[in-house]
């Protein structure tokens, strides 16, 4: 067993690393993960400002609903958003409790998975990824609908705004969780304190009497209701709008681990901070659209006509500074509070493809540390919703926080179970479990009458489609997670065993005499001797001659055999391999001489007889593909049609665990009879080859392994170090690449793994004297 450290020169870049570089951030180690963690002040900003940027529409949403059902009860603003405000003090002291309980991962589906079921955990999960999509969606159409009241010449061009902003801030949270709280950090103080001082200022000027909203400056107000008292009905559809409030207080909590140490302690610390300041500016906000008059309008935001009474500007309708610093706080935490999701969502996928449940490609670290994949996919669902909804925030508050809810019912009650288990357990965990049960308690019944309120009253006007997806989710879940669960059964079933000497039929594929024939030739001969055969499939492009030439090309004494290619040359060639008689334990090595005239993988793929034979013979029983390519962008030299026979052969088995496959792969290397045969692992993290190593000792693997880290969390650099270790400034050394392939039974189950063995191929494809060998591992 071996470490190897990794280069620290780094390739040459492509045009495309270079962009990614400019765009996203140099990268960074694995190792620097602990440098990421964040200090409250900046974790505040990038996990609360959901929460915090509601205030500029959950009082507008409640008004709302209030005034187009009547145009007299305006004061119920006030009470409809204390409820709004008690709700949020009971959800935030109950997630302290939370967090206290779960230090380093706090969130629904945790809660609920480990204290419920695990279908409940599910549910949780299902509704806060629909929550969070729905929360970028809004926050930034929210946003740019503020910029349009100050700019409604820009209204047109409202989805291009909000698209733009999507696509701003996928681009800022892909270089980092630390470097998005230090640019978000700004902004939301600046909202922060420049609410503070809208309320303040009202507040006092209301004492001597409120500046009221001029009706007849509003471009395109809402028809008000008729002049009536209102039904407990619409109360309570106020209510539940207001209730949009409450989105994105779970973020922290889903966060924890993102927090500097003591982690629970400090997320603890912010979601006080959180409670105090969105709870303040509720009230503060609903205060003043009661006093003020303000009047719901498609065009124009509450916030922004309660910012222009009282914060005037010299000209009559017209805002002076403050009323354009609240704007644009305002647009600015709007679209900012997105980044709440930006950081929830892949987070939460992450924990999901941890357990099986979703791909395992959203696990993957990105070049800064945080979960790319995830980022990415959020940003594209955002997207097209803002297009189908054509971003009007009245709407897609519609669908919005029947998940959030759900999500905050349940882990709420779950925690009840935590607590009473903890009782029954004793010791530290057990510590004031009486009123801790009694917070989460009141938190559970809490937060379900809310969402019973919200299902109820916004069903009809768009809710449904939420409630539709989450079971929708939750089959998908089970579907991914049975694939996953069938897999590793497959993968250590124990049947592949080593042999002692496996035996290896030997074909060679001869579609033209070229370069890359002789050097197949020659690789066959280093290990097979003369103990192969070839053949060639009449109607390519070697013609005829191919059978005439072939004597006195190879110089042996092969007879190359003649296959009528007919209509499809291809399943010409792959009968003529299923005809060899083999045993179940045999190998047949396809060797496939391929000729490029330049880098080019669109090159390679289309129209090319070889390629079609390669991805067909995948399917084969017991049939190991060799690709042998070889790159001559000039015309072949005759010194280049000699098959040169390799004074040195080193096999290297890429392996990413010890299973089946791998043993498989192991047994085929071992029959080429190479000068040298060793395993390679590259480890992304210090402590990921424990596991690998320990196992590949006691099952006394014949083979030695290499650890190799990559502490960038990409296989390029340290694959290719790996083969040109054999092939630098070596002539006569080819590198063989044995490579274990998990080939599933239908196409879109590849969707759910990494597709390593693709990556593999195509980093070779071009590289000089380096034979890739894809040992086949099909899965029922």
């Amino acid at each position: 067993m071996a470490l190897i450290e990794p280069k620290t020169r780094p390739s040459a870049p492509l045009a495309r690393d270079i962009v990614k570089r400019i765009l996203v951030g140099r990268r960074m180690t694995t190792e620097r993960m602990e440098h990421t963690l964040l200090p409250k002040v900046l974790a505040l900003p990038i996990f609360a400002s959901d929460a915090l940027s509601s205030v500029a529409y959950c009082v507008e949403a409640s008004l709302l609903i209030l005034l187009t059902s009547s145009a007299n009860v305006r004061s119920l603003i006030i009470p409809v958003n204390l409820a709004v405000a008690a709700v949020m003090a009971i959800v935030i002291t109950s997630y302290k409790q939370v967090v206290r309980a779960y230090p380093t991962s706090a969130g629904s589906y945790v809660v609920s998975k480990e204290n419920l079921a695990p279908i409940f955990g599910l549910i949780a999960a299902a509704a806060l990824l629909a929550d969070y999509v729905l929360t970028v969606a809004v926050s930034v159409s929210a946003g740019v609908v503020a910029v349009i009241s100050a700019v409604p010449s820009l209204h047109s061009a409202l989805v291009p705004l909000s698209l733009g902003c999507v696509a701003l801030l996928t681009i800022i949270n892909l270089r980092g969780v630390r470097e998005s709280g230090v640019m978000f950090a700004i902004p939301t103080y600046g909202f922060i304190v420049s609410m503070f001082a809208l309320i303040i200022v009202g507040f006092v000027k209301c004492l001597g009497g409120c500046p009221q909203v001029q009706l007849s400056s509003l471009p395109d107000p809402y028809k008000v209701g008729a002049v009536a008292s209102v039904g407990v009905f619409v109360i309570l559809h106020s209510f539940a709008s207001g209730s949009s409030a409450l989105t994105g207080t779970e973020a922290i909590s889903n966060g924890v681990s993102a927090f500097r140490r003591p982690q629970g302690r400090n997320a603890s610390k912010t979601l006080t901070l959180l409670g105090v300041i969105a709870v303040t500016m509720i009230m503060g906000t609903a205060y003043l659209a009661y006093k003020t008059n303000p009047l719901p309008d498609h065009k124009v935001s509450v916030v922004s006509e309660i910012a222009k009474v009282v914060f005037p500007g010299s000209r009559p309708g017209s805002g002076g500074p403050m009323f354009y610093a609240v704007q644009f706080f305002t647009l600015l935490i709007l679209i900012l509070a997105a980044n709440t999701s930006f950081q929830g969502f892949p987070r939460l996928s992450a924990l999901l493809a941890r357990d099986r449940y979703i791909p395992r490609q959203f696990e993957n670290l990105g070049d800064r540390l945080v979960y790319s994949n995830g980022m990415i996919v959020l940003a594209v669902l955002a997207a097209l919703l803002i297009v189908k909804y054509d971003a009007n925030v009245d709407k897609l508050l519609q669908l919005y926080v029947v998940g959030v809810f759900t999500a905050f019912t349940l882990s709420q009650t779950g925690m009840v179970r935590y607590w009473r288990r903890a009782a029954k357990e004793g010791g530290d965990k057990a510590e004031g479990w009486h009123w801790r049960l009694v917070v989460n308690a009141v938190g559970a019944v809490a937060t379900a009458l809310v969402l019973v309120i919200v299902v109820i009253t916004k069903f009809r006007d768009g809710a449904y489609v939420v409630i539709a997806a989450i079971p929708i989710l939750i089959v998908g879940f089970y579907a991914v997670h049975r694939h996953y669960a069938a897999v590793s059964e497959q993968l250590r079933t124990g049947a592949v065993t080593l042999a002692e000497s496996p035996r290896n039929f030997v074909l060679l594929y001869v579609e033209s005499l070229d370069a890359a024939t002789a050097e197949a030739v020659g690789f066959v001969r280093s290990f097979a001797g003369h103990e192969f055969r070839a053949f060639h499939v009449t109607g390519g492009p070697g013609g005829n001659d191919v059978a005439e030439r072939w004597k006195t090309f190879c110089r042996t004494e092969v007879e190359l055999e003649i296959v009528p290619g007919g209509k499809d040359r291809v399943e010409a060639a792959i009968a003529f391999i299923r005809g060899i008689p083999r045993e179940e334990v045999d190998f047949i090595s396809v060797v496939i001489p391929e000729r490029f005239s330049k880098r080019s993988l669109l090159a390679a793929i289309r129209g090319r007889t070889t390629f079609n034979l390669k991805r067909k013979l995948l399917a084969e029983p017991q049939v190991v593909i060799t690709d042998v390519p070889v790159l001559a962008e000039r015309e072949d030299r005759p010194e280049d049609l000699r098959p040169w026979i390799p004074q040195r052969v080193e096999v290297l088995v890429f392996v990413s665990a010890l299973n089946d496959p791998t043993i498989r792969a192991i047994n085929y290397a071992r029959s080429l009879k190479a000068t040298e045969a060793r395993a390679v692992f590259f480890a992304f993290e210090p402590d990921e080859a424990e596991g690998i190593l320990a196992e590949w000792q006691d099952r006394h693997i014949p083979l030695g392994l290499d650890i190799v880290e990559a502490p960038f969390r990409e296989l390029d650099a340290p694959m290719l170090d790996e083969v040109r270790k054999v092939t630098r400034g070596r002539s006569d050394s080819i590198a063989v690449v044995v490579l274990p392939e998990t080939r599933v039974r239908k196409w879109i189950q590849e969707l759910l793994h990494n597709q390593r063995a693709l990556f593999v191929k195509r980093l070779m494809l071009f590289e000089e004297r380096v034979i890739l060998s894809s040992v086949p591992f099909r899965l029922d």
